[in-house]
């Protein structure tokens, strides 16, 4: 395997905490079981992938730190985040409700 940078090596500890903890999700949304899937998912979040193109790696690399660093600087979830606990809150209304009103709704 060639030699991970350090952001690669980064993103491959947090994915793997990630499944360790029981929070790694899927695609379909469901959590990861299987350490094997854990690993692609980390290598492919990394872009250390062995089967994607090296632009492809860089690509994913790239879109991992940005939603990184949205996540650390504590940014406002998106509308599809708030979407989400709103319906699992089963709010009424909530798909015709902007982000601020989703954000205000899911306060009270």
């Amino acid at each position: 395997m060639a030699k991970q940078s350090k952001a690669q090596q980064e993103t491959v500890e947090r994915v793997m905490h990630e499944f360790k903890h029981h929070e790694l999700k899927a695609n379909g949304g469901r959590t990861v079981r299987n350490p094997k899937q854990a690993i692609a998912i980390a290598l492919r979040e990394a872009g250390a992938s062995r089967d994607e193109s090296p632009k492809k790696n860089a690509e994913n690399l790239k879109r991992t730190k940005g939603r990184e660093r949205i996540a650390d600087a504590g940014a406002k979830a998106t509308r599809a985040d708030l979407y989400a606990e709103a319906k699992r809150r089963n709010i009424a209304g909530r798909s015709k409700m902007s982000r601020e009103e989703l954000a205000r709704a899911l306060d009270a």
